[in-house]
């Protein structure tokens, strides 16, 4: 079993991502936590992660739905790595292998049965919240 803190990160492709991150803003109260490019926004409520995709008119396997990946976060770099090898004994189908990325978080991705891809992410600003299970 993958030990993590919870489902708090969602990704959804938008086709106006600057539209889409105005209204999570206006309505949610959510701030931007960064954005690496014009195609990727990164908001925030404090505890959960909301990640806002450019479409692409390109449509693949994966670009079908608005949802892009949702995401578990763990509490630090040594547990994901240890998730990381217990996805490889377990065989999971690995989309992306593990990396580390340019806002100091690190992450991989995985499949479950029904096609849906999972983020398993390190994420500095909200991996070490407490959480109440």
């Amino acid at each position: 079993m993958l030990k993590t803190r919870g489902m708090r990160h969602l990704a959804l492709r938008v086709g106006d991502i600057d539209r889409a991150a105005e209204f999570y803003k206006r309505v949610f109260g959510m701030t931007q936590a960064w954005s690496p490019d014009p195609d990727n926004i990164y908001l925030s409520s404090g505890c959960d992660n909301l990640a806002l995709h450019r479409a692409s008119s390109v449509q693949s396997r994966d670009s079908n739905q608005p949802l892009d990946h949702l995401g578990f976060i763990v509490a630090g770099l040594d547990e994901l790595e240890r998730d990381y090898e217990e996805a490889t004994k377990l065989g999971l189908e690995m989309v992306h292998p593990l990396r580390k990325h340019r806002d100091g978080s690190a992450s991989f991705y995985i499949r479950d049965t029904e096609g849906n891809v999972i983020q398993v992410l390190y994420e500095p600003k909200i991996s070490p919240l407490s959480f109440a299970k």
